[in-house]
């Protein structure tokens, strides 16, 4: 895909972070912007800066865990704009200690919306683009930790290896309809965003009762420590996102340093070793 002014851009996870970078990064290119995001307070105030400054914006309030709501959304683009041509199946969120501590809770929320807000984004739209028979591209954000086992994030490391594992084969389900419609599978490593405050946007239903744990506070730490280190904006990844886009690339890691220890754990597989701690160095 090498047109963007002019074409339709659906966000999840729109109202802050990547998402946010992403939209910002449409609109600056020309593209009519349709935002999505579980706090519509926060989506409300982005869609009128964007609005502000000349953007053709609107706003939908969705939660991506639940699949008529994507639907809903999909419905909304719709009518707004006619078609869509650029998805980021972006919206993620996060919690960590050690795996036999997370409740039944953290893994159904974790797993609502990094994974099944991933496979609703692809379910409802990818039809949609495929009847359109325009160049059209899905880009679903993964992390490193779709590639990574660290230490303390069991749930969340789960959860990004479903999106690897259903983005590639979405790759090969595209080649086989022979159609114009791209994938790409961004997968960044840690960057100042607000991941480590997604607890905020926890749905009442999959709140925890009890106290976190020991574990659980130092994981929370971690990754906020983590992410202030970041070394790459937001916008950084969204210019490595656009450029991957752009040139039909699927795999996007705009964190580079982190890719000798992908290969390490691909070595150790194919040796048949334990795996080693993969624990990046902050900032990478």
């Amino acid at each position: 895909m090498e047109q963007f002014a002019g074409n339709v851009a659906v966000v999840t996870g729109a109202a802050s972070g990547f998402g946010r970078a992403f939209v910002d990064k449409a609109a600056a290119l020309g593209m009519k912007l349709v935002l999505a995001d579980i706090d519509a307070t926060a989506l409300s105030a982005a869609v009128d800066v964007l609005r502000a400054a000349g953007a053709d914006a609107i706003a939908v309030p969705t939660d991506v865990s639940d699949g008529q709501a994507v639907e809903a959304l999909a419905a909304r683009a719709i009518d707004a704009f006619g078609k869509v041509h650029l998805l980021f199946n972006n919206a993620g969120v996060g919690a960590g200690g050690l795996l036999w501590e997370m409740s039944a809770h953290d893994w159904e929320w974790i797993f609502g919306v990094n994974v099944m807000g991933v496979a609703h984004g692809v379910r409802v739209f990818a039809p949609i683009m495929l009847a359109q028979n325009e160049p059209a591209h899905i880009v679903n954000t993964a992390s490193v930790a779709g590639f990574l086992a660290p230490p303390m994030m069991g749930v969340y490391n789960a959860s990004k290896h479903a999106v690897v594992a259903l983005t590639e084969t979405l790759y090969h389900d595209l080649a086989l309809v022979g159609k114009s419609v791209g994938c790409s599978l961004l997968s960044p490593a840690f960057a100042p965003t607000g991941i480590a405050n997604a607890e905020r946007a926890r749905p009442e239903r999959w709140r925890n009762e009890a106290a976190p744990t020991a574990s659980q506070i130092l994981a929370r730490k971690a990754v906020r420590s983590a992410v202030r280190a970041g070394r790459l904006s937001a916008m950084q990844i969204a210019d490595a996102a656009f450029d991957a886009v752009r040139e039909k690339r699927f795999y996007v890691f705009p964190h580079a340093a982190i890719l000798p220890s992908i290969r390490r754990r691909h070595e150790e597989i194919v040796e048949q070793r334990p795996p080693s701690d993969p624990t990046p160095p902050p900032g990478t």
